[in-house]
């Protein structure tokens, strides 16, 4: 029997009528843009309202290949500590999308932490709400869907030297997502401050330092292990540049300026 996963946050985080979901995000993408080959990014999962600007932008940018290993952080406290959803479909007001079963099942027998789990992607909506927006660009594509709950810098490393050994084995097209908001709740100004620390050490290719920088400063960057892992992934997958490609905050689309969220949009080549 087939595993389905359905929508969590659909209606909420983003239009789930299709046509409406489809006018949405072409108000949020560059038609203009030119597209390149990104190896990762970092792009954020706020309501579309809140972020979609910068996610908009940011995969007007790149082009999208045929899989996807989405890897997010897990706000449910639900499942595995490193959970992997190792085959099956999702289901998005779009249409379904495949889990690419041999690449992930390979990512989790060459990774120490990483198990098969379906609970910790059952209603987290760091990972699902990547996926409208990757299939306006593209519709035949199959995803790895990763949650990380535990953040430390040696389960960072073990599951990018995994994924660059699967990507490589399978000599896979593959575009590593790293889902992740910025600062959280503190006022525009402090907020733009700590998130300039981290992004220059995403800029920088730094995954140590990005790690080590939210940890010394305290920067509410829920994703910044993704990102974390992302960088480590296409540094040994050949990236040489990364790229900002928009920032903006919850109070540019609110007018609230004390209580912010980030949103950084960030390809690596």
């Amino acid at each position: 029997m087939t595993i389905l996963r359905k929508p969590a946050v659909a209606g909420y985080f983003y239009i789930g009528d299709p046509e409406k979901l489809t006018a949405q995000i072409e108000r949020l993408i560059d038609k203009d843009a030119s597209r390149t080959r990104a190896i990762g990014i970092v792009s954020p999962h706020a309501g579309y309202m809140y972020s979609g600007l910068v996610a908009g932008a940011l995969y007007s940018r790149i082009e999208i290949p045929d899989t996807i290993i989405l890897i997010g952080p897990n706000h449910t406290g639900m499942g595995a500590s490193l959970s992997i959803f190792p085959e099956g479909l999702w289901e998005l007001p779009n249409g379904t999308v495949e889990i690419d079963a041999t690449l992930a099942t390979t990512i989790i027998s060459h990774s120490r932490y990483a198990s098969e789990d379906y609970n910790a992607h059952t209603g987290e909506h760091s990972l699902e709400v990547q996926i409208p927006f990757i299939q306006y660009f593209r519709k035949d594509f199959k995803i790895v869907p990763i949650v990380m709950m535990s953040t430390g810098l040696e389960i960072c490393k073990d599951l990018a030297q995994a994924i660059i050994y699967s990507i490589k084995k399978h000599e896979k097209d593959v575009l590593i997502v790293a889902s992740s908001d910025m600062t959280h709740y503190e006022n525009a100004r402090v907020a733009e401050e700590k998130d300039r620390k981290a992004i220059e050490k995403m800029l920088a290719l730094d995954p140590e330092g990005l790690h080590h920088i939210v940890r010394e400063y305290g920067i509410t960057m829920c994703g910044y292990a993704p990102a974390t892992t992302m960088l480590y992934a296409a540094i040994g997958l050949g990236a040489r540049k990364a790229t900002l490609v928009k920032y903006m905050n919850s109070g540019d689309v609110s007018g609230d300026y004390d209580r912010v969220v980030g949103y950084a949009g960030i390809m690596v080549e």
